[in-house]
C-alpha cells in the first residue's frame, strides 16, 4: 500500500529496499525523467560556455570586433559594463587579476553564476523546486553597489577601476 503524505493526502513515492539495506530512489529521480529535467540547465550552460568560448577566441582588446559602448562613445562616461568583454576574455585565459582590473563586478557575476547554476542542477536532480527570492532590499543594494562602482570608476581617484 502506498504511503500518503499527512498534509496533502497525496501518495508519496516510496523507496525500494535493496538486499544490501540501502534504498533506491523513486523512478522519477532516475533515468530519462532525470535527463529531461536536466535539459534546461544543460542548455543554459551550453549557451554560456559558447559565449565565453567566442569571447575567449575573439580578443576584445583589438578594435573592430565588438561594438563600442554607446554611453562611453557619446559621453565619455564608463558604464558598469565597460570592460566586461575584456574581463571575460582574461577570465577565459586564466588571468584573474587582469579580469578583476577590467571589471571586478563582472568577475563576481561569473562566479555567482557558477554557484547558482550548480545549486540549480543539484535541486533539479533531486526533484526539488528552484526558487531565488530576491526582495526589494536585495535589488536596491545591488543597484546601489553598481551605482557606486560606476561613480567611483569615473572619478579621478577611481582610475584603478577603469578597464
Amino acid at each position: 500500500m502506498p504511503r500518503v503524505d499527512a498534509e496533502t493526502g497525496k501518495p508519496t513515492p516510496s523507496r525500494t529496499p535493496t538486499p544490501q539495506g540501502t534504498t533506491v530512489p523513486p523512478a522519477a529521480t532516475r533515468g530519462p525523467a532525470l535527463l529531461g529535467r536536466l535539459a534546461v540547465p544543460a542548455g543554459v550552460l551550453a549557451a554560456v560556455a559558447g559565449a565565453f568560448a567566442y569571447v575567449g577566441g575573439v580578443d576584445p582588446n583589438e578594435p573592430g570586433h565588438y561594438p563600442v559602448c554607446p554611453l562611453l562613445r557619446f559621453t565619455g562616461v564608463l558604464c558598469p559594463g565597460c570592460g566586461g568583454l575584456r574581463s571575460a576574455h582574461a577570465f577565459v585565459h586564466g588571468d584573474v587579476l587582469t579580469a578583476l582590473q577590467a571589471n571586478a563586478p563582472a568577475v563576481l557575476a561569473y562566479l555567482g553564476f557558477a554557484v547558482l547554476w550548480a545549486v540549480w542542477v543539484v535541486r533539479v536532480a533531486r526533484g526539488r523546486p528552484v526558487r531565488v527570492a530576491l526582495g526589494p532590499v536585495h535589488l536596491w543594494a545591488a543597484g546601489t553597489l553598481m551605482l557606486a562602482f560606476t561613480v567611483v570608476r569615473n572619478l579621478p581617484f577611481g582610475g584603478w577601476l577603469r578597464p
